[in-house]
Parts: C-alpha cells; structure tokens; sequence
C-alpha cells in the first residue's frame, strides 16, 4: 500500500484506474444523455430517468451510477459524432439488447413529458447507427410509452 502511494506521488507509475467505467456501459450512458439534451433542456426529470436506466441496466450502486454519469457527460462534451458510441454497442451486444438500449432511449426522450421533434430525429439515426429497424425502434417507442403510462397511474 505504502509503495503505491509512493509510487504515485513520486510519479513512477501512473494510479490504477479501477474507477474507470466500462467502455460498454460509458456508450449507453452518453447515448441516453445525447437523447437527454437533444431538446437542449437536460432536465432533473431526464436526469434522473437515465441514472434509473443505468442502474437497472447495469447493475449498478448510486455511487457508480453518478461516476458514470460524469465519464459519460465528459465523453459527450469531448465527442463529435456518435459512432464511437454506436459501434462499442453494435460490437458488444446482441440485436436485442440494441432494441432495449433504444428503448431506453425513448424513455429518456419521453422523460419530460414531450417529445421534441430533435429527439425523434435522434432516436431515428441512432437505430440506423445501431442496425435496429424502423419497425423495431416503432415497437421499442411502444414499448417505452407503456412504460410511462403504467408509472403515472
């Protein structure tokens, strides 16, 4: 222990990054964030949808959730484009759960009640991006909305 604080604080050896999210779960979070601020209003509604999500999804405590946020939120400010995301998806899970990412997205974008024209727009180039069909991503929106309705009853 002592040597690895040592280490660190004579810059010998860089820290471990145990705390580095995975490159999977940091994808769908950055995802679920672009649909958050497409509207360009990330509301604590959206937010708080997608902190759920991913911690459904992945499994994850409120702390790690909130780090992952953060990577996710600094990986979007420093992105340009959306395939370094779609691709770590498409690569790493199967068709199905492509659909439920989408899902997930959906629920972002419905997160404040209204679905921006934005949003749609983005929801749809991202099921290209992901390979998921026109047909698919119109059942996951479904699929989503059901989700809404049920929680607000």
């Amino acid at each position: 222990m002592i040597d690895r604080v040592l280490d660190f604080l004579t810059g010998r050896r860089a820290p471990a990054l145990a705390d580095k999210p995975d490159e999977l779960e940091l994808a769908v979070a950055a995802l679920l964030i672009e649909a958050g601020r497409m509207d360009d209003q990330f509301d604590t509604a959206e937010r708080a949808a997608i902190e759920r999500l991913l911690q459904d999804r992945f499994d994850l405590s409120h702390d790690a959730v909130q780090s992952l946020m953060q990577a996710a939120e600094a990986a979007v400010r420093q992105s340009t484009q959306f395939f370094p995301f779609t691709r770590e998806i498409v690569q790493r899970i199967s068709h199905d759960d492509r659909a439920h990412i989408l899902e997930m997205m959906w629920e972002v974008a419905y997160a404040d009640g209204v679905l921006d024209p934005q949003e749609d727009a983005l929801l749809r180039r991202i099921a290209g991006l992901i390979h998921v069909s026109d047909q698919e991503r119109g059942l996951a929106r479904q699929r989503a909305l059901a989700k809404l309705t049920s929680k607000r009853q």
